[in-house]
Order: structure tokens, then C-alpha cells, then sequence
């Protein structure tokens, strides 16, 4: 249940920028750094951070430092694992040689990037995805549906978040699915990570506030839960809910270790080992996790870790192990072998390494952490050789993952689970998507699938209802139902019911589908219910031919797709932008396809489901 906790106690003291100022350089915030060598000694200083993630390195270490019968013991290696949630510390121990390592989120490299890429021997090598954050939020106000909200016309949205942490990615991400960035919105930066100088008590006191970037508890806190909104009792704030998540937005945030260039080249088969006996805990920490909680009942070996966690973590932080160090680690996806392979090896991978360094990069200069793009090192390791040695199976991940398209969404409607959309138009009758017209939607697409792991993409087809309209009327003349009154561009129609004759309003397309659907306006000449009906499966096929082009499109580009993830779904008639056309140009507005990012239940869906 909780991000990086402790990081909020030292952040404060790494930006030290008023609220809502812009982002210094990160190497006006180190200062002058001389680049010195590694030291040697028996011990080499491993830093760690407050995260579930790190729960797998304590196992393979034994503790803080290497036990002979630990899993690092055994391959020889001697390690102190030192704290790192004060980043910048890390980044002066890093180049001056008191620890070869460094660990942090891809982003946090990021926004570092200009001082520790500068140096040839300090260029950072990434050597391990830990994992993905399944912890951290977004918490809106009332009237805040999706992420395209935080556009409005007049003032702009003010967000609070956490300087220089996890979170800036996080929003980072959040705008940019909807194709926004920091000028479009205010960010209010606030000096932790939580506490009374984090963004949730920043909006809790604040009305001006309408959005906040927190961890978990934060966000029970101000919402009652990721899928309850704040009642204004017991704390919570009225109305406040969660506005997107990385239970959706899986592969938003990516913990990584990185070493020292010079470091690696000359010490290739210890980082080997660090590697291997990582992935190695890393199939027993999930085990032992996933057993306590399917059964609740918790073995010796992980009441042990647990501890250990609570011990260096500290109470105050993990005040429990059933609830909150177990909760520590149920927020982590690990992702093992088969993570590392798709990370660092596959091509296509829009969660990548590749991608996610130009993300990073793109984050560091345009928001100001630095001056000049300075990118970073992939470990290359024969991933057979390491999963012999870690004795876990290999597997080459899969490009196009087959699976069956999620039915299920959370909350009452479509409507409710929907994080994000964007529309693309289309001609009448028209049953072609070509990459000329519409790549760069499809672009987004699959970006957004790989960034929302934990969400559908639902393909929503629309047609327009004109003709079921005009139908309605000629039948419901023919038949007698329908009284129309006044001129032409002009008419009034009325119905028959049985409270009395009423007036039809035939912009309120819900009430016009549920009379079609009555059946009181067939057997005349023509049938709007059959028209409606077509309608409905002309709108099924463009998004099922919208599916396949983006299929063809990214196999054709090498680009990854998991197809559960693309759900094709037919409106019909019954979301029109325009209810009753009055022309042509009009009625090829609700000609189009929309794609929604959708919230799925967790138990329909989850994070193994795209490990390809």
C-alpha cells in the first residue's frame, strides 16, 4: 500500500524551489560534482529505496549486509545495502565513488541524466527492471470524468505533485495520453511525497487544488478507496475520487538499477550475479507473497521478510506485516525473467527500454531538469545463460499476444470506467482505414494499450441516426401514432401514449431507441427498428475493421499488441455528438470511432496477462 514513503522525508530538501515554481536544473541542485573511482573494499555499498521492489533485494542479501546463506552469499558477492531515498545523496555517492549503483525509477535517471551522462565512466548502464508501480494515483475533484478534463477552456487545472519524485513521471504519462503537456495545466509543486507537506494535505486544505498525485494511503485517504469517491466524513474530501491509477497505468513507472560505466566493464560477472540472484528471490518473494494472499496464512520465511522490511523501513512506516508490509509488496509487479528479456531485448516495445529513455529524456529538458539530452546505457546479458543460472525458465516473449476481449467494466455504464478517449472520423459507407490517414491514431493506440497494461482499449463504433429518425416519423405517420404540426424546417411531432398525446423531442435519442425498440412503429412500409438494428451492426464492423488495421499496422511496424487489450464495441445510434442532424456536415460527426481507455476489474485482468 505504500510508494516510496520514505522518500517524501528527504525529497524536501532536494528542490529547493518555493511551490509551484518551475524545476531547477538537477545539477544546480547536486552542485559541482568531481567524478572520482569507485572504492574498493570487501564490501561494495548497494543503495535501496522504500519499495516493495526492494523487499526481493533484502532476500537475496539476507539483511543489510550479505549473509554467507543467502542467495547473494552463495555466488560470492559481499554487499552493504545502504539507504537511498535521498536520490541526490545518491547521485554525489555515485560520482564519487562511494557506491558504483544507483536506484530509482527511470524517470528519477532522468531528470539526473545531464549530471551522471556527462562523464563517459559515470554514464549510467541499466542493468535491472525491478518492477511496475501499481501504487500511485491521480485524485481529482468532482466533475473530473477522464484525463481530458484537465484541458479547460478560461483557467487552467492545477495539479499538485511532489518535486523531482516518482509522481512527475507518473502526470508525465497522465498528460501526455491526453495529448497534453505542463503548459496546459498549473503544477503546483509541493516539497514530499506525503505527510503535511505532500500533495494530499496540499488538496485536502486547498479548494484551488482540483487534482493531487499521491501513493496509496494518501489516496484512501481523500477518497475512501480506488473505486470510491470522498464523502467529506472521517477525512475524506467530498467528491474527490480517483482519476486515473497505475493499477491502469501499469507501465507508467519502471524501478531500475543502474551501475557506473567504468564499474561494469570492469566488473561484468558480479553485475551478472546481482542480476541472476535478484530474479532468483524475486520467484520465491512472489510465491510467498501470492500464498498469504490466497490463504492468509503466512509462512516462517515470509513473516521473516516481512519483518526484515518493517525493521529497515521502520514502523512508523510499515506499522504492520499483514496489512502494510504485505501491502508494501502486493503494490509491486515484479517482473522477473520474462520483464527483463521485453525490457531490455525486444524490439517493438513501447514500454521499452528505448522508449521509456526517450520519455525520460523528453521529461528532463522540457520540464526543466536538464539542459541537454544525455541517455543512458541497456544491459546486454544472454538472458539464457542468466535463466540457467538463476534456474527460472525461459521463454521468448511473445509480440502479438492472442487472448479473449474483456466483457466486464467496473461502475454501471461504459461511461464510468473510462480514463481517457480520442475519436477518429470517417466517410459514409466507408470500410477503410488506411495508415495515410489514420496512423497516427493508431500510433496512440498502441501506446496507449502498452501504457495502460492494466486497462481495455474499447474501439467504439458509431453511426449516425438520421435515417432511423426520418423512418421513425414515416412510420409512425403511416400508422397514425405520429401527429405533425407546423412547416416545414419547422415541425412539431406528437405521439399517442397512454397518459395522452405528448410531444416528441427527437434530440433525445435514449427515449427514441426505447420507443423503436417498443415495436409500435413496425409493419408500415419502411422499418426503423431494422434500420436502427443495421446501424448497430455497421458500427460493430468499422470497429472490428478499425481492430484489424491496427493489428496489420503494428505487425507490419514490429510493434507489440496484446489483443485482449482491443475490444471492439458497436454503439449504434444511441451516442450521437449531434442528436438530429440538420445537415450533412453535422451527420458526419456522429460517423466516427472512438477510443476509450477503460478501467477493467483487476480479477478480468492482470499485470501477467501482458508480459510480452
Amino acid at each position: 500500500m505504500y510508494r516510496n514513503l520514505l522518500l517524501a522525508l528527504t525529497i524536501a530538501s532536494l528542490f529547493l524551489v518555493s511551490p509551484g515554481h518551475a524545476q531547477q536544473k538537477f545539477s544546480s541542485i547536486t552542485g559541482p560534482l568531481d567524478v572520482k573511482p569507485v572504492q574498493s573494499g570487501a564490501q561494495v555499498n548497494v543503495p535501496f529505496i522504500t519499495w516493495g521492489g526492494d523487499a526481493a533485494t533484502f532476500f537475496a542479501n539476507g539483511g543489510l549486509d550479505t549473509t554467507p546463506d543467502s542467495i547473494y552469499g552463495k555466488s560470492g558477492l559481499k554487499l552493504k545495502l545502504t539507504p537511498g531515498d535521498d536520490f541526490v545523496q545518491q547521485v554525489k555517492d555515485y560520482m564519487g565513488g562511494k557506491s558504483p549503483f544507483l536506484r530509482g525509477t527511470f524517470r528519477m535517471l532522468g531528470q539526473a541524466s545531464e549530471v551522471i551522462g556527462k562523464d563517459p565512466r559515470t554514464k549510467p548502464v541499466v542493468i535491472l527492471q525491478l518492477s511496475w508501480s501499481a501504487g500511485d494515483h491521480i485524485v481529482s475533484r468532482e466533475g473530473f470524468k477522464t484525463l481530458n478534463d484537465l484541458k479547460r477552456d478560461g483557467k487552467k487545472v492545477r495539479i499538485a505533485c511532489q518535486q523531482g519524485g516518482p509522481h512527475v513521471g507518473l502526470l508525465y504519462d497522465a498528460l501526455a495520453a491526453a495529448q497534453l503537456t505542463n503548459k496546459d495545466v498549473e503544477i503546483v509543486f509541493v516539497e514530499d511525497l506525503t505527510g503535511a507537506n505532500g500533495a494530499a494535505e496540499k488538496f485536502r486544505k486547498d479548494p484551488t487544488i482540483d487534482a493531487c498525485c499521491v501513493i496509496t494511503p494518501d489516496m484512501i485517504g481523500l477518497t475512501g478507496g480506488v473505486d470510491s469517491a470522498g464523502t467529506g466524513a472521517e477525512g475524506t474530501v467530498e467528491g474527490a475520487h480517483v482519476l486515473v491509477s497505475t493499477q491502469n497505468m501499469s507501465r507508467s513507472i519502471a524501478d531500475v538499477y543502474a551501475v557506473r560505466s567504468d564499474w561494469y566493464n570492469a566488473h561484468k560477472e558480479e553485475v551478472e550475479k546481482f542480476v541472476v540472484g535478484y530474479l532468483k528471490a524475486t520467484v520465491e518473494v512472489k510465491k510467498m507473497r501470492d500464498d498469504f494472499e490466497k490463504t492468509q496464512r503466512m509462512s516462517p520465511e515470509y513473516r521473516k521478510l516481512l519483518t526484515t522490511c518493517q525493521k529497515i523501513f521502520g514502523e512508523e512506516v510499515l506499522p504492520t506485516l499483514e496489512v502494510d508490509a504485505h501491502g508494501l509488496l502486493l503494490d509491486c509487479n515484479f517482473v522477473g525473467l520474462p520483464g527483463q528479456i521485453a525490457f531490455f531485448k525486444q524490439s517493438g516495445n513501447l514500454s521499452g527500454f528505448d522508449a521509456k529513455m526517450k520519455a525520460a529524456l523528453d521529461l528532463a529538458t522540457n520540464w526543466g531538469y536538464a539542459g541537454a539530452r544525455m541517455g543512458f546505457e541497456p544491459v546486454n546479458f544472454d538472458y539464457k545463460k542468466v535463466a540457467s543460472s538463476a534456474g527460472v525458465p525461459y521463454a521468448e516473449p511473445q509480440k502479438i499476444v492472442k487472448g479473449e476481449s474483456l466483457t466486464e467494466f467496473p461502475g454501471d455504464d461504459l461511461d464510468t470506467g473510462t480514463i481517457v478517449s480520442f475519436t477518429i472520423s470517417f466517410e459514409p459507407n466507408q470500410t477503410d482505414f488506411s495508415v495515410d490517414r489514420y496512423g497516427a491514431e493508431f500510433d496512440r493506440a498502441l501506446q496507449s494499450a502498452s501504457t495502460f497494461g492494466g486497462a481495455a482499449v474499447v474501439i467504439r463504433g458509431h453511426s449516425d441516426p438520421t435515417k432511423t429518425l426520418v423512418q421513425l416519423i414515416k412510420a409512425g405517420l403511416e400508422k397514425g401514432v405520429i401527429r405533425r404540426t407546423g412547416q416545414q424546417g419547422n415541425y412539431r411531432y406528437f405521439i399517442n401514449t397512454k397518459q395522452g398525446t405528448q410531444e416528441l423531442d427527437l434530440s433525445q435519442t435514449g427515449a427514441m431507441v426505447e420507443l423503436i425498440k417498443s415495436g409500435a412503429f413496425e409493419g408500415a412500409a419502411d422499418s426503423p427498428l431494422q434500420t436502427m438494428q443495421a446501424a448497430l451492426n455497421l458500427s460493430q464492423a468499422r470497429a472490428e475493421q478499425v481492430k484489424q488495421a491496427i493489428i496489420n499496422y503494428a505487425e507490419q511496424r514490429d510493434i507489440n499488441v496484446n489483443l485482449s487489450q482491443l475490444q471492439p464495441l458497436g454503439a449504434g445510434i444511441s451516442d450521437p455528438v449531434i442528436s438530429k442532424p440538420s445537415n450533412m456536415a453535422e451527420a458526419k460527426q456522429n460517423m466516427r470511432v472512438e477510443f476509450r481507455i477503460v478501467k477493467v476489474n483487476p480479477e478480468e485482468l492482470s499485470e501477467t496477462d501482458f508480459d510480452f
